[in-house]
């Protein structure tokens, strides 16, 4: 398969949630893709879909509420894991969301940080570059893990 379609790939892994670029950048390694641009793609990837989470989530939950018992059920669910979450941010704040996206652990994460972002109606302008740096931060640490340290030195 061409190289290109493995980054395609690996910029979709990103965007999932759950997945992100703990999935992404792993893919690509193990694809043989280039550091450089599968961590790039993987960014990119994975910060897509931010902003219109921040944006969009609420009235999203809002419908999902009153479309059906079934809906409200998983809105809630949701609402309820991203404010257990948000204790790390409401205390550290950007500092907290910062820690909170960079953690590369299951329930962290790009997805989960802008969800609590917009659940603490934290503006954009503040929640994008502090879930960025975070995204930044756990790209590297999944790539330390992934590559080893040799590709940090040019080995």
């Amino acid at each position: 398969m061409n190289s290109f379609i493995h980054y395609i790939i690996a910029f979709g892994i990103a965007m999932l949630p759950v997945f992100e670029l703990r999935g992404a950048i792993p893919y690509g390694v193990a694809m043989g893709l280039n550091f450089d641009l599968l961590f790039i793609v993987s960014v990119l990837g994975n910060m897509l879909p931010v902003p219109l989470i921040i944006i969009f989530i609420r009235n999203i939950f809002k419908w999902m509420k009153k479309r059906s018992e079934f809906l409200q059920k998983i809105a809630l669910k949701m609402e309820n894991r991203a404010l257990l979450k948000s204790k790390l941010i409401k205390r550290y704040e950007l500092i907290g969301l910062i820690i909170l996206v960079a953690i590369p652990l299951p329930g962290t994460g790009a997805w989960t940080g802008a969800l609590i972002a917009a659940m603490l109606d934290i503006r954009l302008k503040h929640a994008v570059p502090a879930i960025l740096l975070g995204v930044i931060i756990a790209g590297i640490i999944i790539t330390y893990i992934s590559y080893g340290i040799g590709v940090f030195f040019g080995k």
